[in-house]
């Protein structure tokens, strides 16, 4: 049986249970807002490509050690759990497509032929395959020594995709779509066979990934959705919602499962997932989503990540305590609308976390 670990909040607030406080993590917390993050990648001058293993490379032990070197680096802030260091990218090396960060991720050819679809290999020999994030993950969990609970995650198949066929990030430096995901659309409105078997193929290799991430210690995972704010209902009807239904149908229930999808407002869409948890951005009003789904559906997020980098002390202050009152105890997880931005001073990342678990009710 499984063993809770010593600090089980967000493990509770996952399944809408008691806890004592609201649970405190943060996306890209192990990362590029972090100084330390950057001394390490500056004394390693290792591609990012290494570190998340999404192209082969030398020193494997090496690379392993780095990666929980900077998965725990959050844990000195007083975070609730801990994220594995890798991309949403790394399991696709598995399937034969290999991504090189220069400074963003690069593939070379892009997926855009029923051939090349065809030619995707299956994740059918994780251990084998994904050698490296097995490898990460039980280092964590022996370094952790139930400390805190490990979280796991992956990119959603259509967002997986996204990337695929653009052969590079399909977002622009700030907010919105690239031109380079124009074939994307393309795709959906003109071959959506083709688009639907690719997403097949993503589909079962994110299942079998997930779960063996969970086989391997991580006790909560999370899909990303991040190009959810530049579809149409119809197309996440369509292309994603499907996918997250088997996704969320298929994975080992023992831990329980977010989904986080980009500034998305259709939560009626999100909530027939089947996540256990929902990670809302700043376009929803928190307490409205939390009457919608009557505590039967966890909530995470909505802090507005821009204001965490842009705004004061009093403006984090005000706006995490609105967010712990709006969301209350049962079934809310403490995080942002999305990921930290490299240009987040720290100071404001430590604050955030020491605010949320100041926080009194009464206050």
């Amino acid at each position: 049986m499984e063993q809770k670990p010593q600090n089980d909040l967000l493990l509770r607030a996952a399944n809408c249970l008691p806890v004592e406080r609201v649970p405190v993590w943060m996306m890209r917390q192990a990362g590029r807002s972090d100084p330390l993050y950057r001394k390490i990648r500056q004394e390693t001058n290792l591609p990012l490509e290494r570190l998340f293993r999404t192209c082969p490379g030398p020193d494997p032990h090496t690379d392993v050690e780095l990666a929980v070197e900077i998965s725990l680096l959050p844990k000195r802030i007083g975070v609730d759990a801990i994220i594995v260091y890798k991309d949403i990218l790394t399991p696709l090396a598995s399937m034969g497509t290999y991504f090189r960060f220069d400074p963003g991720p690069y593939l070379n050819p892009p997926i855009r032929k029923k051939e090349q679809i065809d030619g995707l290999k299956p994740l059918d020999n994780p251990e084998i395959q994904l050698e490296y994030t097995g490898n990460v993950i039980h280092t964590l969990r022996e370094t952790l020594n139930g400390e805190l609970p490990l979280i796991g995650f992956a990119g959603a198949p259509l967002t997986l995709a996204f990337f695929l066929i653009a052969g590079e990030s399909p977002m622009k430096k700030g907010e919105g779509i690239s031109d380079k995901a124009k074939p994307v659309f393309e795709m959906m409105k003109s071959e959506p066979d083709l688009m639907h078997c690719l997403l097949d193929k993503l589909t079962e290799m994110t299942i079998q990934y997930l779960n063996f991430q969970i086989s391997q210690g991580v006790q909560i995972v999370q899909l990303f959705e991040s190009i959810a704010d530049v579809l149409s209902s119809e197309n996440y009807k369509t292309f994603a919602l499907p996918y997250h239904q088997r996704i969320f149908s298929a994975i080992n229930s023992q831990a329980p499962a977010i989904l986080f999808a980009k500034e998305c407002p259709y939560i009626d869409l999100m909530r027939d997932s089947g996540a256990n948890v929902l990670s809302i951005g700043k376009c929803l009003n928190l307490k409205k989503v939390k009457a919608e789904v009557n505590d039967k559906i966890a909530i995470q997020g909505n802090v507005d990540n821009d204001i965490l980098r842009d705004g004061s002390i009093s403006d984090i202050t005000d706006v995490v305590h609105t967010c712990l009152e709006q969301g209350g105890k049962v079934g809310h997880i403490l995080n942002l609308s999305h990921g930290l931005h490299r240009d987040t001073p720290f100071e404001n990342v430590e604050h955030f976390v020491k605010v949320a678990k100041s926080f009194k009710e009464d206050k």
